[in-house]
């Protein structure tokens, strides 16, 4: 059921007409990651009252990498594209995900835990981030990660 809705909203958001294709990799050295902006949509719902928007993100973790302890100002639904990928939140156990798998990260939540846990093949992961247009950013470092 939950990866029927994960193709739903992929659909939806590749099928919608006025998508913005950055189609560029960007370096994030704050998270140790490489960062590739697929689609960024406007949408009609609001997220906690503000106009709100949909970015699909594909980040690529190197083989042994691990990103920075951060908070996302909006709800993520992740699959797994390539390799594994370990992910814990908040005070949860850490999990490893394979290709195919999927996962829900809460607004707010700490994720504490994102790494790529083969010291030999890379690992991504599409990300589908709600977030506010005009607030917060989408992605903030905690400040002991800095």
């Amino acid at each position: 059921m939950f990866k029927t809705m994960i193709a739903v909203v992929f659909g939806a958001i590749l099928g919608a007409g006025g998508l913005s294709l950055a189609g560029h990799d960007e370096r994030d050295e704050d998270d140790n990651a490489t960062v590739r902006v697929i689609a960024e949509r406007d949408i009609l719902e609001k997220l906690d009252g503000e106009a709100a928007k949909v970015s699909m993100i594909e980040v690529t973790h190197a083989p042994g990498a691990a990103g920075k302890p951060h908070r996302h100002s909006g709800p993520i639904f992740g699959y797994i594209l390539e390799g594994e990928y370990e992910l814990g939140l908040d005070d949860k156990p850490a999990k490893t995900l394979k290709v195919g798998e999927t996962f829900y990260e809460p607004k707010g939540a700490l994720h504490r835990v994102g790494r790529n846990p083969d010291p030999k093949k890379p690992t991504r992961v599409l990300a589908v981030l709600l977030h506010s247009r005009d607030g917060a950013p989408p992605t903030v470092l905690e400040p002991s990660a800095k």
